[in-house]
């Protein structure tokens, strides 16, 4: 088997390496990879395939699509499988998060995946959706995470 080079990456969606030196949101490029991890989504029962892109602060990129399953509340939205990749492929705090459904058109996250997105952002996390680019902040405002839990001691009995 052939060794797997950068475009490769690009193609296949694995997380690939791309310059970021402020950490500036290329749109472009993470719709581009949302709109061809669409492509690879699972929605027989729907119809409605979605692709998710982010950026990490490193400045790879990770996507993930929608998979569906006939008992429906199993399925998962194109935001867990992206983060279970990142996850994989060593973790990281995402700066740019987008997604689209099958017209390539973005669109906002459930509330769900916003709680996902929040477990994994960086504090100055941005979003693209519909409306133009926004924080996640404005998209789950006080929102709960890992850091509400390192200021709480438990003692266990």
């Amino acid at each position: 088997m052939a060794a797997m080079n950068e475009q490769d990456d690009f193609l296949t969606g694995r997380i690939a390496r791309i310059p970021a030196p402020d950490h500036d949101a290329d749109w472009d490029r993470l719709t581009t990879q949302a709109r061809i991890a669409m492509t690879r989504a699972y929605a027989p029962y729907s119809n409605y395939p979605v692709g998710a892109a982010a950026m990490l602060e490193d400045g790879s990129i990770v996507t993930g699509c929608n998979v569906e399953n006939a008992s429906y509340g199993v399925g998962l939205c194109a935001e867990c499988t992206m983060i279970g990749a990142l996850r994989m492929n060593g973790g990281g705090k995402i700066v740019a998060f987008t997604c689209v459904n099958r017209e390539g058109e973005y669109i906002t996250p459930c509330g769900r995946c916003r709680q996902l997105l929040h477990e994994f952002s960086a504090d100055t996390m941005q979003v693209r959706t519909a409306a133009g680019a926004t924080t996640l902040a404005a998209l789950l405002p006080e929102a709960f995470g890992p850091r509400d839990l390192e200021t709480i001691n438990v003692e266990m009995p």
